[in-house]
């Protein structure tokens, strides 16, 4: 399968000399095209380390990423903030709507800021896909926390993105309301062939993908395929997530 993240052998540390943290140890992975992957460790194994490295929010110290057969490495900041906005979508904890903006202006915000015109059917479509026909020109403040993380997730996939990372996306739900956006981010995979990799801390958010990636201090010590919430659970548990 062709690989969208191909990370190797990245290193990240944080300070110098005896102040310096190791984040991430030679790690070496790649991300399938149109897979969701959940990334898991305990607090301080590296979760977010990876996803900002994987991401190109932030440069590795040792080894390379590739996103799309693009080599971040090197890349100046200027090209990064492009390739950023063009091929990479972002959901996170906190939604980061634009309080003054509608649904609609929120969703294409991206758009606005590359200069580029929206593609009407296909915002249709993401609308209409995340559930918020009838909902366009509300204001965040008008809408429940569900919502407003659908319009995060609609955001994120405005640009056709080759992939969208999500930070504990689901962290500031109530469960149910997690489970919808969690639903949604699996359908997003399976019927529009997207790329998800998301951090989560949650077993049952990490059910949802297709592989589960265990990090444990800075390195990555086990994966899992088609991960059930009991068994990422008791495996989070060995690598002394909850002790």
């Amino acid at each position: 399968m062709t690989e969208v993240v191909r990370l190797n052998a990245v290193s990240k540390v944080y300070g110098k000399g005896q102040s310096a943290v190791a984040a991430l140890r030679e790690v070496s992975v790649g991300i399938p095209k149109g897979t969701f992957t959940a990334i898991m460790g305990p607090s301080g194994s590296g979760k977010s380390t990876f996803l900002q490295c994987a991401a190109g929010l932030d440069l590795p110290t040792a080894g390379s990423v590739q996103l799309g057969g693009t080599e971040l490495t090197g890349m100046t900041e200027t090209a990064l903030t492009e390739l950023r906005r063009q091929r990479v979508g972002f959901v996170f904890q906190a939604f980061n709507l634009v309080s003054s903006l509608t649904v609609i202006e929120n969703i294409t915000l991206p758009l606005r800021l590359a200069g580029v015109k929206a593609d009407g059917a296909w915002l249709a479509e993401i609308v209409r896909r995340v559930g918020l026909d009838g909902r366009a020109g509300h204001r965040p403040a008008q809408l429940s926390g569900g919502q407003q993380q659908r319009v995060a997730l609609a955001r994120a996939l405005v640009t056709r993105p080759e992939v969208v990372f999500g930070d504990e996306p689901t962290g500031a739900l109530d469960t149910m309301t997690a489970r919808e956006v969690l639903v949604l981010l699996r359908e997003v995979v399976s019927t529009l062939g997207q790329t998800v990799v998301m951090v989560t801390h949650d077993p049952v958010a990490a059910s949802y993908a297709d592989t589960a990636l265990f990090l444990a201090d800075g390195r990555i010590v086990d994966s899992m395929s088609m991960p059930a919430a009991e068994k990422v659970a008791e495996r989070m548990t060995r690598l002394g997530a909850w002790k």
